[in-house]
Formats: structure tokens, C-alpha cells, sequence
């Protein structure tokens, strides 16, 4: 599994992540951050070409894989703001307290192994009016795609990086300190038990 994970895992998760449906998830998302951003999972950078330069700062991409930001997609000294990447985990983010005024997640809550360690630090790193855009899949609302999430689930796991299938994202988000003040809920284009996604804004309690 070790060769899997470094070589083959990174050329997947690319190839999945860069599908149109989910490229126009994050088209419409990612305009929608202001300031001094964080985007956490950062991956091959699909977000970056999204970012309005005139409403950025700086953005800062953290990421565990290495190997998945070398696929980067564009050229980052072209960018109309300052960006720098760093490799760190969600649950360990390298910045001090009420450094962000947005952090952005997209398809990565579906992976990071201790959740609410993770939403800890991002809640000590966005300052106190910043706000959170997520954009993830997760569990369905309809029972039976539910069942087939869940029976799936360790498998997928197993050979998805640790990708889960049936997180409740808005119960996450929402034990974790946040209020979503705007969400979009539905079945985007591709397999049904892992095209259930959520897309929206929440800012701290």
C-alpha cells in the first residue's frame, strides 16, 4: 500500500477531483473568499485559476502530499496574489490564532482522520468574523444510497486515502463550532454514493 498511496493514490485523486462537476463546485465557491486566505487540502491547486485576485491578500495552501502538489495545475508566480504553500496537516496548522479572514475546504473533510481536532485549529486560526467555505460530498439523504455508503465505506477507505463516504458534513460543521448561514444540498453528476454534496458558507458561534 505504501507504493500505492505515494505513486498511484495522487494520479486518482486528481483525476476524480478535476471532473466537471466538481470543477464547477468550486468555480462558484471559491470567488467568494476575501482577505488573507487559508485553503486547507490544497492538493494539485484546482482552486487556484478561482480565487478573484482583487479580493485576496494572500493566500496560504497547506497539504500532508507532497506528491499531490507537485501535479500542481498552474504556474503560481503567475497568480494576481501572494501564495505560498506549506506541507502541514489540518490538524496541526502551522499559523497563529486569528490569522485568516477565510478558510476554504473543499473535498478534504471527507479524509482528515481526527475531524475535530482539525475544526479546533481552524477555529483558532480564522479570526472571529472570518468565515469557512466548504464544498464536500458526503451522506446522502436517501436511506437507501445511505446503506450502500456505509456497507461501502471500509473498503473505500481502504483504497481512497482514508476517503469516507457517508460523513455528515453539516453535523460536522455544526458540532464543531460553526453556524452555516448558507448551504446548498444535492446530487452533482457522477456515482450516486459518492456524488451527494454539500456547498456553503459558515462563520463561528
Amino acid at each position: 500500500m505504501r507504493l500505492y498511496n505515494k505513486y498511484i493514490l495522487p494520479k486518482v485523486v486528481d483525476w476524480t477531483c478535476r471532473q466537471k462537476s466538481t470543477m464547477n463546485q468550486r468555480i462558484e465557491l471559491i470567488s467568494l473568499a476575501t482577505g488573507n486566505v487559508l485553503e486547507i487540502g490544497v492538493g494539485s491547486g484546482l482552486n487556484l485559476p478561482f480565487y478573484n485576485g482583487d479580493n485576496i491578500k494572500h493566500l496560504t495552501g497547506i497539504d500532508p502530499s507532497v506528491e499531490m502538489w507537485r501535479k500542481r495545475v498552474v504556474d503560481t508566480t503567475t497568480l494576481p496574489f501572494v501564495f505560498n504553500f506549506e506541507k502541514a496537516f489540518a490538524e496541526n496548522i502551522p499559523k497563529k490564532n486569528n490569522s485568516f479572514d477565510t478558510v476554504v475546504i473543499t473535498y478534504t473533510l471527507c479524509t482528515i482522520p481526527n475531524i475535530n481536532k482539525a475544526f479546533k485549529e481552524i477555529r483558532r486560526v480564522l479570526k472571529p468574523h472570518g468565515r469557512l467555505l466548504f464544498c464536500e460530498h458526503g451522506k446522502a439523504l436517501n436511506k437507501n444510497i445511505q446503506k450502500w455508503q456505509n456497507r461501502i465505506n471500509p473498503f473505500w477507505k481502504r483504497l481512497g486515502g482514508g476517503c469516507n463516504l457517508n460523513r455528515d458534513i453539516p453535523l460536522i460543521i455544526e458540532e464543531n463550532g460553526f453556524k452555516i448561514t448558507k448551504m446548498q444540498a444535492k446530487y452533482i453528476a457522477g456515482w450516486k454514493i459518492a456524488s451527494y454534496n454539500y456547498s456553503g458558507i459558515a462563520e463561528p458561534n
